[in-house]
C-alpha cells in the first residue's frame, strides 16, 4: 500500500484532477469521494495524526501543529510519534511483520516502528541544522542515502524543490526497499495556497506538478512489477480559503494585563492565552480554576464577537470543542469569520491587514490557510483509492477523515482497535483471502 498525501487537496479540485493523465489513471479503476469531512481544528498535524489512527485529535493527543509555549517566537511543532496516544497504522504493519517507511509523513520522529523514516521536521533553534535534527529523530542510514542522491534538489524547505526530493526519494524507496506500507507527504500546494491564494495559478500550478510526479510513482511500480499487487491511495487532509486580515488576540489580552511583558516586550507572564490553529484558535488558562479571569476573558470575547470587523464568527467552551473532537482543557476555542485568521503575537495591532508584500517578506503571513471548523461552506477534502482491494468505480458521497484509519487497515488485514471512525465498505472488493 502506498498512501500518497497531498497537503491541501479539496474537493473543489476535483474537476481539475479529473481531467489530469496521472491522476486518471488511478480514476480509471479506482473509487474516490469528493466530500471528506476534515477535523477540528484542520490544521495539518492532527489531521495526518487522525488519518493514520481513525482519531479525533482529542483522542489521539494530537491538537494542534504546535505546542502551547506563550512567548516563544517559533513554537515547536509535534514532530514526535510519542504525541500520538494508542496505536497507528504503521505500527500495526510493523506488528504483523510488514515493511514501513515514510517520506516527510507528519508526526512521525523517532518512530520505532518505521523502518525507513525520513520524518517532518525543521530545525528551530539557532543552534540546530536541518541533517542532524533529521537524523536524530529517522533512519539515520536511510536519510543518509537519500541526501546523498538526491539532496542537491533541496533548497532548503522552499518548495517545489522539497517536494521534488521527496519525490525522488519516493522511487528510490519503491525500487530498492519495496515496503509494504509506504506513507508520503507533500506540501507544495499547501504553499502555494498560503503564499498566493486557494486559486491562485500558482496554486494550480502545483496540481499540474502533482500529476507528474503521481506519475512519476505509477511508473515506479509498474517498473518493480508491483504495480497490480498495490493499493494506491490519494488523499487530502484539509482544504484551504481566502483570507487576508491577520487577528492578534494576545495583543488585547495584553492590553487588558492578562498578559505581562518585559522593557524588551518579553512575555514573563500570562494569565490568559491565545494558541492559534489558523482558521481557529485555543483560548487557554494558565490556571485552569482562575473563573475571575475566565470570565473576564468571557467578556472580552463576547464584547469582540458582537462586531464583524473583528473577526470572530464563533466562541466554544472547552467542552464544545471537545464535542467536536478538538482540545477539551481550552477555556474557549474561537472560529474565525470567512477572511480572517489568528496568529499568537502579542505586539502591534489587533487586526493586521495582509498583502502580497507582507507574505513574502514574512512566512507567519498567508493569503489562504485552513484550520476552520468542518461546518465551513465549500471546505471538504478529497479521497481516492485504487488497485488492490479497492471496487472500481465507486463514489461514496460523504466520509470523514477518521474513516480513512480504518479502512486503510482493513485493507492491510490489520486492526487498529476502537476507532471514533469506520470502515467505509463501499469501497472494498476483499473477497480474495
Amino acid at each position: 500500500m502506498i498512501v500518497i498525501s497531498f497537503d491541501c487537496l479539496s474537493a473543489l479540485d476535483f474537476p481539475l484532477i479529473h481531467t489530469l493523465p496521472n491522476f486518471m489513471r488511478v480514476f480509471q479503476k479506482g473509487s474516490f469521494s469528493k466530500n471528506v469531512e476534515t477535523i477540528y481544528p484542520s490544521v495539518t498535524y492532527p489531521c495526518h495524526a487522525t488519518i493514520v489512527t481513525g482519531n479525533y485529535p482529542n483522542r489521539h493527543g494530537v491538537i494542534n501543529n504546535t505546542l502551547l509555549q506563550p512567548g516563544v517566537a517559533s513554537p515547536d511543532w509535534n514532530w514526535f510519534r510519542s504525541a500520538i496516544k494508542g496505536t497507528t497504522l504503521y505500527d500495526e504493519a510493523c506488528k504483523a511483520n510488514l515493511t514501513t517507511a515514510a517520506l516527510l509523513w507528519p508526526v512521525t520522529g523517532k518512530a520505532k516502528s518505521i523502518q525507513y523514516n525520513l520524518p517532518e521536521i525543521f530545525p528551530n533553534r539557532p543552534w540546530q541544522n536541518q541533517i542532524l535534527v533529521s537524523l536524530m529523530s529517522g533512519t539515520p542510514s536511510y536519510q543518509w542515502e537519500l541526501n546523498k542522491r538526491f539532496g542537491s534538489i533541496r533548497n532548503g524547505l522552499n518548495q517545489p524543490e522539497l517536494d521534488d526530493f521527496v519525490l525522488e526519494s519516493t522511487v528510490h524507496t519503491i525500487l530498492t526497499k519495496e515496503p509494504n506500507l509506504l506513507l508520503v507527504h507533500f506540501t507544495d500546494l499547501d504553499t502555494m495556497r498560503h503564499n498566493y491564494g486557494v486559486f491562485s495559478d500558482e496554486a494550480t500550478d502545483a496540481i499540474h506538478r502533482h500529476d507528474q510526479r503521481l506519475g512519476r510513482i505509477l511508473d515506479a511500480l509498474e517498473e518493480n512489477g508491483r504495480y497490480e499487487e498495490t493499493t494506491i491511495v490519494i488523499l487530502g487532509d484539509h482544504s484551504a480559503l481566502d483570507e487576508n486580515k491577520a487577528v492578534h488576540l494576545n495583543v488585547i489580552f495584553r492590553e487588558k494585563n492578562l498578559i505581562s511583558i518585559d522593557s524588551k516586550g518579553k512575555i514573563t507572564d500570562w494569565k490568559v492565552y491565545c494558541n492559534g490553529c489558523d482558521g481557529s484558535a485555543y483560548i487557554y488558562l494558565k490556571n485552569n480554576n482562575d473563573n475571575q479571569t475566565k470570565q473576564a476573558v468571557k467578556n472580552i470575547l463576547d464584547e469582540l464577537i458582537a462586531d464583524p470587523d473583528n473577526g470572530i464568527e464563533r466562541i466554544l467552551t472547552g467542552e464544545e470543542a471537545g464535542r467536536k473532537g478538538a482540545d477539551s482543557t481550552c477555556a474557549y476555542m474561537v472560529e474565525a469569520r470567512l477572511g480572517f485568521y489568528f496568529l499568537e503575537s502579542h505586539e502591534g495591532e489587533y487586526i493586521k491587514h495582509v498583502t502580497q508584500k507582507d507574505v513574502w517578506e514574512n512566512n507567519k503571513y498567508m493569503l489562504a490557510c485552513h484550520g476552520y471548523s468542518p461546518e465551513k461552506q465549500d471546505y471538504s477534502t478529497f479521497f481516492l483509492a485504487s488497485g488492490k482491494g479497492i471496487l472500481a468505480d465507486e463514489e461514496v458521497p460523504f466520509m470523514r477523515l477518521i474513516d480513512i484509519g480504518p479502512t486503510l487497515a482493513r485493507l492491510l488485514g490489520v486492526d487498529l482497535g476502537h476507532t471514533d471512525g469506520q470502515v467505509i465498505e463501499k469501497f472494498l472488493n476483499l473477497k480474495d483471502p
